[in-house]
């Protein structure tokens, strides 16, 4: 691009949208070097299953994402392409990896803890101490008085 921003090129009103199109490419570009310095099987064996799913999942829906871009640059509707169904196919697959870790996150229902803090909760001090006066009611505290023979 020219440096005063002017030229008979393009037009000026889309000056400021070049700007911010080439600042995006610069950056794309940058990820894309710092994915590629290092050997893919490197990558891979640091990542546990879930995470390489993810990272190709990223990989391939970044490379359809830039064709996409690409046809539209050759005046092509990508929406009448093949490339469509191909974004639909990682999405849905990017929503399933999703829908894994969100289970992963979820809370554990741990059931022995869960009966105590029931039982606690409904813990009732009066009722209790009712329930233990009418136990000891039933069952005298005094032992009962020995019978003497008469002489």
């Amino acid at each position: 691009m020219a440096a005063d921003g002017k030229t008979d090129d393009y037009p000026y009103e889309i000056d400021e949208q070049l700007k911010g199109f080439e600042s995006s490419v610069a950056s794309v570009k940058k990820m894309l070097g710092t994915l590629m310095s290092k050997p893919r099987n490197e990558l891979d064996q640091k990542l546990d299953p879930l995470d390489r799913a993810k990272l190709d999942l990223m990989s391939t829906y970044t490379l359809n994402s830039l064709f996409w871009m690409y046809l539209v640059t050759q005046g092509i509707n990508p929406r009448e392409h093949g490339i469509k169904q191909e974004l639909e196919r990682i999405k849905t697959y990017m929503s399933r990896v999703k829908a894994i870790t969100d289970k992963k996150k979820a809370a554990r229902l741990d059931k022995g803890a869960a009966g105590r803090f029931m039982r606690n909760a409904l813990f009732d001090p009066e009722a209790k101490a009712s329930k233990k006066k009418a136990a000891d009611s039933k069952t005298p505290d005094a032992k009962p008085a020995k019978r003497t023979k008469k002489k």
